[in-house]
């Protein structure tokens, strides 16, 4: 959820079947919308790798240590942070599953860490939540307290265990 200016309207881009990419008036960002409502735990869709590369990049999702994809549908390249996401990418089964209930015109979001070890552009966060964590740089970068608030992708409880053991 990123904070808005209260001027801001929205162009709507593309239309896809769960989905709608927004363009915000005043700062020509991009944002993916749902089409339909979806329910808690919902899968929204199924995603694939369109590319696989070993280091990241702006627009990938982390998959392993030296694994970054970029998504197919491309709409979901749309999907922007917030701290109090409503999606979440299950990288294991490739889906999209909704967090929360979601009403169409909701901005999909989801929190980058679920996915991301190391953010190859780590930036301040402004998504106006209760528990904005500010910057964001990636999961290495929070501690285990943070990160039980949130659903992780299977990397991301992977790496914690093993970073976990390395302090023992």
């Amino acid at each position: 959820m990123s904070s808005l200016p209260v001027n801001a309207s929205y162009n709507k881009l593309q239309a896809f079947s769960v989905a709608e990419v927004w363009q915000n008036s005043v700062t020509r960002e991009n944002s993916l919308h749902a089409a339909q409502s979806f329910s808690p735990n919902q899968v929204i869709c199924s995603f694939t790798a369109a590319t696989t590369l070993s280091h990241p990049t702006y627009l990938t999702v982390q998959t392993a240590l030296h694994s970054h994809i970029t998504l197919s549908p491309f709409y979901l390249q749309y999907i922007n942070h917030s701290c109090a996401p409503n999606v979440f990418f299950d990288t294991k089964d490739m889906q999209l599953i909704s967090l929360t209930a979601i009403q169409p015109g909701d901005e999909l979001t989801y929190f980058y860490p679920s996915t991301e070890w190391d953010l190859q552009q780590p930036f301040s966060c402004h998504c106006s939540a209760k528990n904005c964590l500010n910057i964001i740089k990636g999961a290495a970068y929070l501690s285990p307290m943070q990160l039980k608030k949130y659903r992780l992708s299977n990397f991301i409880l992977e790496q914690l265990k093993l970073h976990v053991r390395k302090k023992l």
